[in-house]
């Protein structure tokens, strides 16, 4: 998967010398929490995100009236509060990798160029879909976690003992501790059509640890205040 099957193409932008209420506007209008600046040629200069903004305006305890702040925030341009340069991505780059360059350099969504242009952008709630996509969250089925020795065949193994039972694997994740030395690795897995009395012995004779299995997973949902 790479960051041209995931971002928003064709992003919505704003110059630098807009204002943080035209800013503002654009988000609300949108519904979007980021803004590529560009200027009059179409290069990017800059990125603008929603917490910029909240950054910007007065504290409540101000003793501006709200006519004031109004005034003050219709005269800041954005290339006053712009976080510049700008961390970006290009459309071919794996989606992993532009997740991992947002996590090390703690910015919540990369720009997208290509040929010096500014041709989409991949957000933190693009990557989360991303994330319940490949783990086969909201789709039917068992969902089970094995810590394995981390050799050739043995994925090969767990998928025909799924097979024997009568399921269809529809995602498939591996992962090693990070910073650990040990030769175990794991495998979460999400199938369709097994027998899962059938499953259950067939994992637990494996040469693994089971680390968990679930049978149609879902969480509880609760509200609070």
């Amino acid at each position: 998967m790479l960051v041209k099957d995931r971002m928003t193409p064709n992003p919505i932008t704003i110059l630098p010398d807009a204002t943080h209420r035209q800013a503002a506007e654009l988000m609300r209008e949108h519904h979007i929490h980021h803004l590529p600046v560009l200027d009059k040629g179409g290069n990017l200069v800059g990125i603008v995100v929603e917490q910029d903004l909240l950054a910007a305006q007065p504290s409540p305890a101000t003793t501006l009236s709200i006519y004031e702040i109004h005034g003050l925030l219709s005269k800041l341009q954005i290339r006053q509060i712009m976080k510049h340069p700008v961390h970006t991505t290009t459309p071919d780059c794996p989606i992993e990798e532009a997740a991992r360059v947002m996590l090390s350099e703690d910015v919540g969504c990369l720009p997208v160029v290509e040929g010096g242009k500014v041709v989409g952008i991949i957000t933190d709630t693009d990557i989360f879909r991303v994330l319940v996509t490949l783990l086969g969250g909201g789709e039917e089925g068992a969902r089970f976690t094995l810590q394995v020795v981390n050799r050739p065949g043995v994925l090969a193994k767990v998928a025909q003992i799924v097979a024997d039972a009568g399921g269809n694997i529809i995602s498939v994740t591996a992962w090693h501790d990070e910073g650990s030395a040990s030769p175990a690795a794991y495998i979460t897995i999400k199938e369709q059509g097994a027998n899962f009395a059938q499953l259950k012995p067939g994992l637990e004779a494996l040469e693994a640890e089971l680390i968990d299995l679930w049978e149609n997973p879902t969480c509880p949902r609760q509200t609070f205040g």
